[in-house]
């Protein structure tokens, strides 16, 4: 049976319209230094003086068409002494805003949950894009580390921890592609005009990478 032409151009500008958004693992591992081999997808590197190993992002889509990202995050203690671990979560949206990020640490037995932090509207307005990722980086770490002092751990490798999950949030928000979205087409191939708004606007809609944070993790000195 033959669709109505109405139905099948509905389909495919329904189709073209689809967003992708993606963290790219490859680029999130160089950016760390390197993912050790294919089997091991780990990295181990140093911060402030103290190692630390990162796994393989968990990467799981939402119902919204966005992606939830889960990483473990190590603190090397030593041959004689147990790791410490940390969980960081970040969730995006289908055009790749940033729209929450939560971390767990696990030391000596005890596990420190920051809040769950959410994009949320500012004094001036909503923030969007990287400002939005910086605001969302540094209000978490601000939450774990008054957790962390609460708890009076002056281990140095302990203390900078969130130092560490910050660098790996930088880092994984830099990986993260947005695949462009086809714009929908009249049924005489002409381009359909946007309803509203000026050309940033269409840019935005279309989607492109997001711009790299500037923000440095703690103890590494600025280039």
């Amino acid at each position: 049976m033959k669709l109505p032409v109405f139905v099948l151009i509905a389909g495919l500008v329904a189709g073209s319209l689809q967003a992708g958004v993606e963290i790219d693992i490859p680029a999130f591992g160089t950016s760390l230094g390197g993912w050790k081999d294919a089997s091991a997808r780990t990295v181990d590197y140093e911060l402030s003086g103290s190692k630390y190993r990162t796994y393989e992002p968990e990467i799981t889509p939402t119902p919204d068409g966005g992606i939830f990202v889960s990483v473990r995050i190590d603190h090397l203690r030593g041959w004689l002494a147990n790791n410490d671990h940390a969980v960081l979560e970040i969730s995006f949206a289908a055009d790749g805003e940033l729209t929450s990020a939560q971390s767990t640490l696990a030391i000596q037995g005890r596990t420190i949950s920051s809040d769950l932090i959410r994009a949320s509207a500012d004094a001036g307005g909503r923030l969007t894009g990287v400002d939005q990722a910086v605001k969302v980086g540094t209000d978490l770490v601000a939450d774990v580390s008054s957790k962390l002092l609460r708890e009076k751990i002056v281990e140095a490798g302990r203390v900078s921890f969130p130092a560490a999950i910050r660098h790996n949030y930088n880092l994984l928000y830099q990986a993260l592609v947005v695949h462009p979205v086809a714009l929908p087409v009249n049924t005489d191939g002409t381009a359909v005009e946007p309803s509203g708004g000026d050309a940033k606007d269409t840019d935005e809609a279309i989607g492109a990478s997001p711009t790299k944070l500037e923000i440095k993790p703690f103890g590494v000195p600025k280039k």
